[in-house]
């Protein structure tokens, strides 16, 4: 048993959680249970049926059932239209299609966050020598760093006054950075400055880890491109792989002429057998990020109550995505964390995690994922770069039982090296 294993006095602190944490809880359940009527409804007006799970191979055409399921992503999103589709691998692979298919060689693009996350960056043509990155085709990229983790509006509105910039993209979560991710009211108020000054540029938002934790999304406040993976909240546990873009009509039908090719677009793409996945991952998303965040705020707590630093978000703070990340101090700490995580997993319990090299980013990588999708981020995960001050990036959790007992046994791990 998982709990013969960890320790009384952390059992004991986790027991008095509950009474601590329960007016946290109570939020999260709200905001759960606005999501669940919003997708709900989205279910019933669109008429989804069983025959909308049957299997399409081939071109795929006339697939009624992926044009419903696009059409509730858009409706979720706050958009016009969508694309939801096996063939997007990841969110990484989802924000490579989105630029590719809205920039062009002489076009410009700028990160109004700073230097976007690793994985990105070889993307771009920050750094790498990929012919098939951004650069390599011409494409121009600038970056206006945040200030205090507040835009700089004055530096963004100055820039886009000359009217030269196709797109700007912003990172609603941190990534591996010491910054706080982005309320959906601050994206609201930044998008808003822009608009007074530039009503033609490209407003993306990267929304990875951040569907359903807030009442809202970016396209219900002003973004004209929405991007994330099914891997991760909006995929609800469920989805076993894709990703989707949702936005401006028009916009999303240049994706997709991009994705298949010009002429074909949304219209032909058997989604082989998904439909059913997708369905209810969409169905079980809001419970599931409401049990991912409970797993944060746990977390938060018990690290906060043991004395560990820079635990961020705090367990009583207001959330924005479902990352929570605290700093460890040490390599050893940051491993053994890692370990306890895997150890308590249902999947691949007996790997034993250990640094090493990952494509796509500079440094090496600690990483437990035992998840029933392999590299699933809403089912629960850590991971880090192993580099000082050894910061630990977790989310996911599709129980807060599940999150609790791995929790617990991590912080048992860190505690026998002490």
């Amino acid at each position: 048993m998982i709990t013969e294993q960890i320790s009384p006095q952390l059992l004991a602190l986790a027991k008095q959680s509950d009474t601590q944490l329960k007016e946290t809880y109570d939020r999260i359940d709200a905001v759960a249970l606005h999501n669940s009527d919003r997708i709900l409804s989205a279910f019933i007006e669109n008429r989804v049926s069983y025959s909308d799970f049957a299997e399409m191979n081939g071109y795929g055409n006339y697939d009624e059932g992926r044009d419903k399921l696009e059409r509730m992503f858009a409706t979720v999103l706050g958009c016009e239209d969508a694309l939801v589709r096996p063939h997007i691998m990841s969110g990484t692979n989802a924000l490579y299609l989105t630029f590719s298919g809205l920039l062009k060689h002489g076009d410009t693009m700028i990160s109004l966050t700073g230097t976007p996350y690793d994985s990105l960056q070889e993307m771009i043509g920050i750094s790498g020598e990929s012919t098939q990155s951004l650069k390599a085709y011409g494409v121009r990229y600038e970056q206006i760093d945040l200030i205090d983790n507040e835009f700089d509006e004055e530096a963004i509105v100055e820039r886009l006054k000359r009217n030269d910039v196709r797109l700007v993209e912003i990172q609603r979560s941190r990534g591996y950075s010491s910054r706080r991710s982005l309320t959906l009211d601050r994206i609201e108020h930044v998008i808003s400055r822009i608009r007074e000054v530039n009503t033609d540029v490209i407003i993306m938002v990267d929304n990875c880890y951040g569907e359903l934790v807030e009442e809202r999304e970016p396209g219900h406040v002003g973004a004209d491109v929405v991007v994330g993976s099914l891997m991760k909240n909006l995929g609800g546990g469920v989805a076993s792989t894709g990703g989707y873009i949702a936005g401006r009509k028009d916009l999303i039908e240049s994706i997709a002429d991009r994705l298949t090719a010009p002429g074909i677009g949304k219209y032909q793409g058997a989604n082989f057998n998904q439909n059913n996945a997708f369905f209810k991952g969409l169905f079980m998303a809001p419970s599931a990020v409401a049990s991912a965040l409970k797993t944060a705020v746990f977390s938060a707590y018990m690290l906060e109550k043991l004395g560990y630093d820079n635990v961020s978000p705090a367990w009583n703070e207001f959330r924005t995505d479902i990352i929570q990340t605290v700093e460890l101090k040490s390599e050893e700490n940051l491993v053994r964390f890692t370990q306890g995580i895997q150890e308590a997993s249902p999947i691949d319990s007996y790997v034993r995690v250990m640094p090493a090299p990952m494509p796509g980013y500079p440094f090496d990588e600690v990483m437990a994922c035992g998840s029933f999708t392999q590299g699933s981020t809403i089912e629960l995960s850590a991971d880090a770069p192993v580099i000082p001050p050894y910061t630990l990036y977790m989310q996911g959790g599709l129980s807060l039982e599940y999150g609790k007992l791995s929790i617990l046994l991590a912080l048992t791990k860190i505690s026998e090296n002490q």
